[in-house]
């Protein structure tokens, strides 16, 4: 046997460990290397699914849910892949438990799959006290904040009752595609089986990062190289032992934060703190602490970012303690499991949905839902110019009551794909825009629009980037979806 380098032994042994389970490995010898040292080829031999999925969906945050549920409930044979161990994404593993206000102050702009989840939360007792569907569903404004644990028992019931195969603990890392022709073959899973390739007719991404779409080769936008700057994420927390009844609240520029400041509290002086949600009796989520300059796509700045992430929760309870009533006895229960992204991929759809869209108020014959919520883009770093620029857009770049606008179905198909969607923050829209439909909600409505479009293509043979609109808002109106445009057209919104 020819003696192994440690390089080639170490590559070798962590692929034969995974072909254990997986079905077989083959490793590269010294000669098939290539004259780059640290460069190998890695050759994998992959057990195909013994079954075949109408939907695959990737990631099971408010749009994968919404995605394959609607899906599912079409009669679908639907795959959802989730990294985590529950369902709900940023509103579970992320600890952003409250919904973005989802009425005009008049009526609720929001129905289908997500008026269900509300619905359902408001019933079992998953809201935050005092929230009711009098608030959601009509007063502008309003924020709705909810119990993880709750979120989470819901999402798994639901799936199951759907029919769903669900699948956690499993990352997308691959893909099989053509993106000459815009076509995906297959999707290359991970998780404690090993590797498997799965196929199936359509695939939906609702990784947030547009991980799938990004492997298949469509085109994307990504934070810091297409962009000037990365808007910050946070890492959220929760906290317990508060005494709501002594309760201030306290937000950006507050006295109390300006003090603190001024003091040398923070080791990060960072005017904008969106602050603590109420979510039980004595429990609290705190939105607060920025992660500058954080690269969502890098695994070193990923993970040196919630290094700090949870440095700053310890700051920040400390903050609480010390300055604000109620606080004297709180204390830190966790921080979350993932980081709060607010910016990484967006793909390059067939429209993109843009910043003179917003400003107009713009209805679409082909829109998939509205929204209402302001433009927020947070602060690129910790600058007065920063946090003026930040406060002046939030304050003034937002709707009045009754006003809303449209969400195209065209943003969610990345350009010239036959078979794929996107749903979620990857979503194709301008910074601006993107800033304002990032919420849990309007992600849940574009899952619902695009899983609800996967089925139709399935069972008219019509590709994602030429399907027939008009039959898709139909559907999705017989579905309860809230698609309120007076008129209707066959064709997809283009640029």
């Amino acid at each position: 046997m020819k003696k192994q380098t440690r390089r080639e032994f170490i590559a070798c042994s962590g692929i034969g460990a995974l072909g254990m389970m997986a079905g077989g490995a083959a490793c590269t010898t010294e000669a098939e290397q290539t004259k780059n040292t640290d460069t190998y080829k890695f050759t994998r031999n992959i057990l195909k699914e013994k079954e075949t999925y109408d939907v695959v969906v990737a990631g099971g945050g408010p749009a994968g849910v919404g995605a394959a549920i609607s899906a599912a409930r079409l009669g679908a044979k639907v795959l959802l892949i989730e990294a985590t161990g529950c369902l709900g994404g940023m509103g579970s593993s992320g600890l952003v438990t409250a919904f973005d206000p989802m009425a005009d102050g008049e009526k609720i702009l929001v129905g289908g799959v997500m008026l269900e989840i509300l619905d359902k939360m408001f019933e079992r007792g998953f809201l935050g006290p005092g929230r009711t569907p009098e608030g959601f569903k009509k007063r502008l404004g309003y924020w709705t904040p909810f119990h993880a644990e709750g979120y989470k028992l819901l999402l798994d019931e639901l799936t199951t009752e759907a029919g769903i195969e669900v699948r956690y603990f499993t990352k997308v890392i691959e893909a099989d595609a053509d993106a000459k022709k815009g076509v995906v073959n297959g999707i290359i899973q991970q998780n404690i089986e090993g590797l498997r390739f799965v196929k199936a007719k359509t695939y939906i991404d609702c990784t947030g990062d547009a991980v799938f779409t990004h492997l298949c080769g469509a085109a994307c936008f990504e934070a810091g190289k297409d962009t000037p700057e990365i808007m910050a994420p946070t890492l959220c927390s929760y906290h317990a032992n508060i005494d709501f009844s002594k309760v201030i609240g306290v937000s950006s520029s507050h006295p109390l934060l300006v003090k603190a400041i001024a003091d040398g509290h923070f080791s990060q002086n960072d005017l904008h703190l969106p602050g603590m949600s109420r979510v039980g009796q004595d429990v609290g989520y705190l939105n607060g602490g920025h992660i500058f300059k954080m690269d969502a796509l890098n695994c070193k700045s990923l993970t040196e970012g919630m290094k700090h992430g949870r440095r700053m929760a310890r700051e920040y309870l400390s903050f609480y303690q010390k300055y604000v009533p109620g606080f004297e006895n709180a204390e830190l229960v966790a921080t979350a499991s993932v980081m709060g992204v607010r910016e990484s991929r967006r793909v390059v759809g067939e429209y993109e949905l843009n910043i003179d869209d917003y400003m107009a108020r713009r209805e679409f014959p082909d829109q998939i839902g509205v929204h209402n919520k302001a433009v927020d883009i947070h602060p690129y770093d910790t600058s007065e110019e920063q946090f003026q620029r930040f406060s002046k857009e939030y304050g003034t770049v937002r709707y009045k009551q009754g006003e809303c606008s449209g969400m195209p179905y065209s943003m969610l198909v990345p350009k010239g794909w036959s078979n794929l969607w996107v749903a979620g923050r990857c979503n194709s829209s301008d910074i601006g825009v993107n800033g304002a439909i990032r919420a849990q909600a309007t992600c849940n409505i574009m899952g619902q629009g695009a899983g609800t479009a996967a089925v139709q293509s399935i069972k008219t043979g019509q590709p994602a980037n030429d399907l027939n609109t008009e039959t898709l808002i139909e559907t999705l109106r017989q579905a309860g979806a809230f698609v309120p445009q007076k008129s209707l057209s066959k064709k997809m919104t283009r640029a």
